[in-house]
């Protein structure tokens, strides 16, 4: 009897996760063993459950996927990430792959692509469509500048995140298990890092970027 791929699926949105669920355990080869609503929770869910395969969506409260895919790379290189996102730009494809990420699929396109996606990464292969495989060659061949955001480290990631969702410092503070002190200390580096020179400009940039969710 072959064995099934254990998959966690992570996407703050309850109908979108349901839905994904029916579509993966529909799959003779698949059976879905956890669902988890924000990129915190899928940290948490996936080193107790220690699925195959991670489907995470990048746009996620409190921690994105991006920086949850870093965290889960960093603590179980043996779970392999997918990726789903509304972005299709090389910026976005290439973040995710930094993190770890081993597919990356649009949205728009979850079905068959999605479920093609699953079994190659399970496999120890990437996965990538077209259309973003050819952004990212165009990237390189143009030299296009490079990501703001690749340049701050994964707390100041977080930080940003938090900041651009609309947390308070104390708030922050209590999230990320630092003083007010020390989030303070962060947000002044990123806004010296980010040329931006006050508290708006900061939002917006978290927002522009896709760093903060902003449902």
């Amino acid at each position: 009897m072959t064995l099934r791929i254990r998959i966690l699926i992570a996407d703050d949105h309850a109908v979108v996760a349901e839905g994904l669920r029916s579509l993966i355990n529909a799959q003779h080869d698949m059976e879905v063993v956890g669902l988890a609503a924000n990129g915190r929770e899928a940290v948490r869910e996936t080193l107790e459950k220690n699925p195959d395969v991670v489907v995470m969506d990048n746009a996620m409260p409190e921690l994105n996927g991006i920086e949850a895919a870093r965290i889960i790379s960093d603590n179980c290189a043996q779970v392999r990430i997918v990726m789903l996102s509304m972005h299709s730009t090389s910026v976005h494809v290439h973040r995710a792959l930094q993190a770890g990420v081993g597919g990356y699929v649009m949205k728009q396109s979850v079905g068959r692509e999605l479920i093609d996606a699953i079994r190659t990464v399970h496999s120890r292969r990437r996965y990538l469509s077209k259309p973003l495989a050819e952004d990212i060659l165009d990237r390189l061949v143009s030299g296009a500048p490079a990501d703001p955001i690749s340049r701050l480290s994964a707390r100041e990631r977080q930080v940003l995140q938090l900041i651009g969702e609309g947390n308070p410092i104390a708030d922050i503070a209590d999230k990320l298990a630092l003083s007010p002190k020390t989030v303070e200390t962060y947000r002044q580096r990123l806004m010296e890092k980010l040329g931006v020179k006050k508290l708006a400009g900061l939002i917006k940039l978290a927002i522009q970027h896709d760093v903060a969710s902003h449902d």
